[in-house]
């Protein structure tokens, strides 16, 4: 699917369903499910996403389960479901910084950012360089950033650049927040 081919891919997935796979354990019945419902036009994938979800066999395989609620995050998000996104795309980052996995847990707070929410964030994501803390505390302390440039020797764009990798970082999406969460770190 994210590779731009979603008519193979659906194709694949209805032959998986067709040749049986769901029959032969609970984890390929799960998984097809998962197939069937990202591949599924819009008013397919929700009943889908729901039966993929609530599979028995999706808690023997916590990872697996925890993309099908990323992919269900994306596609409620598409729909504009955001309340219903936030809570799949949250339950998607619990899983993969509970299992190590952080470039998913990346991409899932990447979501959750787009879905409106503070996508959260890890003990490593959060280390901010001396630098950006300097930036921070000063952005936070009510100066603009040409203001910061000015006392830090840097142009007001860099300073702009370097807020823009601390937001993700502290988990917010605006200046206000900086100071409750540098507080926090």
């Amino acid at each position: 699917m994210h590779t731009g081919r979603a008519g193979q891919a659906r194709t694949h997935a209805l032959a998986a369903r067709d040749q049986g796979l769901p029959a032969i354990s609970p984890r390929l019945d799960f998984l097809t499910t998962a197939a069937l419902a990202m591949t599924a036009d819009e008013t397919e994938a929700g009943p889908l996403f729901e039966r993929a979800v609530a599979h028995p066999a999706g808690v023997d395989f916590p990872f697996e389960l925890a993309r099908v609620r990323l992919e269900q995050g994306m596609w409620l998000r598409r729909t504009r479901d955001r309340t219903s996104a936030r809570t799949a795309l949250g339950r998607a980052a619990e899983t993969f910084e509970l299992l190590g996995a952080t470039p998913w847990l990346r991409r899932a707070q990447a979501e959750l950012r787009a879905s409106g929410l503070p996508g959260g964030h890890t003990a490593t994501d959060t280390a901010l360089t001396p630098q950006e803390r300097q930036i921070a505390e000063l952005a936070a302390s009510g100066l603009s950033n040409k203001e910061i440039g000015a006392r830090l020797f840097l142009s007001p764009r860099t300073v702009g650049a370097h807020l823009y990798r601390i937001f993700p970082k502290l988990g917010i999406s605006s200046r206000a927040s900086l100071r409750d969460a540098l507080e926090g770190t």
